[in-house]
């Protein structure tokens, strides 16, 4: 209806998908994708992932901004926002999405796949004994809405798990650390290492050169969640020395990753294209109109997040 619309706005994501999920839960809503956004006046809600700079000046009258992931990162600290409510997604889909790609992360690593992978493209049978998973230490970093399933998760499979976060959690099977000593403690004794913090100022290249070097020699790291978390240039050179051994790596300063990027050249350097987790618009569509109906009744949205600690 005119006066009540919402604009969507993504490079990666399917917008008639979204149109078509979004219209079977809210009829009524006028769904408009950008540049043909009509009248900016109409607009009050926005669904979007990485919008440009500038991207909300047009959007007077907003009110609630709804990110298409479960990073916020995008959307604090701009300039070009009236005062307005956020909300991630926070589906199920997403959720088992990453938490499939963190399983299948860290077992590749524990069952010495990548060993294996390598020896095919020798031609060579090359045997290496399987270890019980529960003298494999993982540290999680981050125990948020995708870190503590997927930390969960490992704990059930039978892995030493640890976790970090900025405040102690509880869940089954995985110990919970904070603070300056706590990240310290899980980074000297993880054999295997996840992130998957939110990129927060106070969490910007939390794992620098410094960091690093805690971890045991020949450690494994796999990043999921932002590349600014950890410093590349002292990443890289721990690679190349074997201070770390291996890295998985999804996400990137970068996207796509050039072709001249020295990861490239990193035999021990594992790539995937910011595919870890996706939001499922037929799961997720439930979620943002029930975000809608309750702003629309002066209520707070689902998921709501402080753009202030930037989660």
């Amino acid at each position: 209806m005119s006066g009540d619309a919402l604009v969507f706005y993504s490079p990666v994501d399917d917008a008639n998908d979204w149109r078509e999920a979004l219209s079977a839960e809210l009829p009524d809503l006028d769904i408009r994708v950008d540049p043909d956004v009509g009248d900016p006046a109409d607009i009050r809600y926005a669904l979007v992932w990485l919008p440009p700079k500038g991207f909300f000046h047009r959007f007077p009258n907003l009110k609630l901004v709804t990110n298409l992931g479960a990073g916020v990162d995008a959307l604090v600290r701009r300039d070009d926002l009236v005062p307005v409510q956020f909300s991630r997604l926070s589906d199920t889909g997403m959720i088992s999405m990453m938490t499939s790609y963190i399983v299948y992360t860290v077992t590749r690593y524990a069952r010495d796949m990548h060993i294996f992978e390598r020896a095919k493209r020798r031609g060579e049978w090359e045997y290496v004994h399987p270890r019980p998973l529960s003298s494999i230490s993982v540290g999680v970093l981050g125990l948020g809405e995708l870190g503590s399933p997927a930390a969960a998760m490992l704990a059930k499979m039978g892995y030493d798990v640890s976790g970090w976060s900025r405040s102690e959690k509880s869940i089954e099977g995985v110990r919970s650390l904070t603070g300056r000593a706590g990240l310290e403690t899980i980074l000297a004794e993880s054999e295997i290492l996840v992130s998957l913090l939110p990129h927060t100022l106070d969490l910007d290249g939390v794992l620098g050169a410094d960091e690093l070097a805690l971890m045991p020699h020949g450690a494994k790291f796999i990043n999921a969640s932002r590349a600014a978390i950890v410093d590349e240039a002292a990443l890289i050179a721990a690679l190349n020395s074997g201070a770390i051994a291996e890295a998985t790596l999804d996400v990137f300063s970068v996207e796509p990753l050039p072709s001249d990027h020295p990861y490239w050249q990193l035999e021990n350097v594992f790539i995937t294209p910011h595919m870890a987790s996706v939001t499922v618009p037929a799961l997720a569509a439930r979620d943002v109109a029930e975000s809608i109906r309750r702003v629309r009744a002066g209520k707070p949205p689902l998921h709501e997040i402080d753009p202030a600690r930037g989660y």
